[in-house]
């Protein structure tokens, strides 16, 4: 006993030592939002609204972008209403032209960009024979470029100051891919190895890249994701998944982790625990993970229905959505500017 004893205490202590460490670390890189200038792509709906307010109650002064211009007028109401200092521009990320236009602005308008949240996405869902090159070219532009011309437009601002806080949302499916999400998980896995090797080039100059990979959250993005092949029937189980509560997150909730997480420069947010311990026992066994997801790839729709052509999830109701197992989700879309009016 006396034997495993010390070996015991000693691992212990090395793993509160660690902890400690990371902890002080944590609460050096902490930085105070008040007055900072932050931009959120996608900003006019969804996530990026909630994470839009959550930074405005902090006090920063929040620049929202997206394409939809009714969208963002809409936002930017909401965000005046809850006493923000919001300024809405449109903008296409994957525009290189547009992107140095819409940051021009807010030097001008603002200063410079001390905070960027990579928001901006999409969802394509269906089956992968249904998918086309296409699919993964636009998923690709949406989640990789966007971020790439964004980031590029704000660093020789944040190097000069020596500081700066970039945060990318990518997303569980960048961490384990789904069959029925193909062309969006390899587009968030290329922004995860994107932004992951960017912390660690940025992290001497004083510029913390946050990596977020969120599992599903009641936004209401679902109305507003494209959806094919059986596409009734693939909005249901995505729309239903979305708005469960034991296996999604309030939106809220998790954008104030997110910002939470920007605040202290953290590396990387796995949330909620469900999607954190996914992720991790995929990693220790990839081939039982590759198995279970096969499994579930065989319960959801197969192809067929309108092929590869695309709709949007309000396109796609049936009988089973909307419907009591997706008011939690509808409710948010209406809360979150997914919806019109």
């Amino acid at each position: 006993m006396a034997t495993l004893s010390r070996p015991l205490f000693l691992a212990g202590a090395l793993v509160g030592a660690t902890a400690m460490a990371r902890a002080t670390a944590r609460r050096r890189r902490r930085i105070d939002l008040a007055g900072r200038v932050a931009l959120v792509t996608g900003g006019s709906r969804g996530l990026g609204l909630v994470l839009a307010r959550e930074l405005a109650a902090q006090g920063a002064r929040v620049v929202i972008c997206a394409r939809d211009e009714a969208e963002l007028a809409r936002a930017r109401v909401d965000l005046v209403r809850r006493g923000a200092d919001a300024v809405a521009i449109p903008c296409d990320v994957t525009d290189e032209s547009q992107v140095r236009e819409m940051l021009g602005h807010v030097r001008q308008r603002l200063g410079q960009v001390e905070i960027l949240i990579n928001n901006a996405g999409m969802i394509q869902v269906g089956p992968a024979d249904v998918m086309t090159l296409g699919d993964y070219e636009q998923a690709l532009r949406v989640h990789l470029r966007g971020p790439l011309l964004t980031t590029f437009g704000v660093l020789p601002d944040m190097r000069r100051r020596g500081e700066g806080r970039i945060v990318n949302i990518a997303s569980v499916g960048g961490k384990i891919s789904v069959a029925h999400l193909l062309p969006y998980s390899t587009s968030k896995f290329a922004l995860v190895g994107f932004s992951s090797g960017l912390r660690a080039a940025l992290a001497r100059e004083g510029i913390y890249v946050t990596t977020v990979c969120p599992g599903l959250m009641r936004t209401g993005s679902p109305r507003n994701a494209s959806f094919k092949g059986q596409h009734r029937d693939e909005f249901a189980w995505f729309s239903i998944a979305d708005s469960l509560p034991l296996a999604s997150m309030r939106a809220g909730r998790a954008a104030a982790r997110i910002v939470d997480a920007c605040r202290h420069g953290d590396a990387e947010l796995v949330m909620p625990l469900p999607t954190w311990l996914a992720v991790k026992l995929h990693a220790l066994a990839p081939g039982l993970g590759a198995d279970a997801l096969s499994l579930a790839d065989r319960a959801l729709p197969g192809p067929g229905g309108i092929g590869t052509e695309a709709r949007p999830g309000s396109q796609s109701e049936s009988r089973w959505s909307p419907s009591l197992l997706t008011r939690l989700g509808d409710e948010a879309a209406e809360r979150n500017n997914e919806v019109p009016g």
